[in-house]
């Protein structure tokens, strides 16, 4: 199975980062998490990002705050798919961040998940990494599962109280 990358911009977004690696974990999808900043150590973005489907990547996702253009400047190096996580930071609430991500130009795509989403950045990795995967498929099938049996025993919950 190929690797997920989990960059990070900075190690404060671990916390919310957290909840991606987690989702891996839970599917158990390898991944590789590192910290490489787009404006501090670009010359390390550029050649993470070259190297990375050579190197057993699959899919790049991507977090950063503010000027947030960690995943630009990794697809610009990469033909592998790009997924951001937009960073709430202490100015503008994330929405820097987020317009940062979803206003990429023409050929350099950056598919992006909410603000904080970084549950639903793993779960859109490993949906594309299940393209060639059966297994992994299968894992997200069973997912989903879980999630409608666990709305519908909520649901039979609220009939009886109601």
């Amino acid at each position: 199975m190929k690797k997920v990358a989990v960059i990070m911009g900075s190690d404060s977004d671990l916390p919310v980062v957290q909840k991606c690696i987690d989702q891996l974990k839970k599917f158990d999808i390898p991944y590789e998490a590192h910290v490489i900043s787009a404006h501090r150590t670009p010359s390390q973005a550029e050649k993470f990002a070259s190297g990375a489907k050579a190197n057993g990547f699959g899919v790049i996702i991507a977090a950063a705050g503010k000027a947030a253009h960690l995943g630009g400047v990794l697809a610009a190096y990469t033909t592998l798919p790009v997924i951001g996580i937009p960073i709430k930071s202490s100015t503008l609430d994330g929405l820097d961040s987020l317009l940062s991500m979803v206003q990429m130009p023409g050929g350099i795509p950056v598919a992006t998940v909410a603000i904080d989403g970084a549950q639903n950045a793993a779960i859109l990795a490993a949906q594309m990494l299940a393209l060639s995967d059966d297994v992994l498929a299968d894992k997200l099938a069973a997912f989903k599962q879980e999630m409608e049996d666990g709305v519908v025993a909520k649901d039979t919950k609220l009939q009886e109280i109601i």
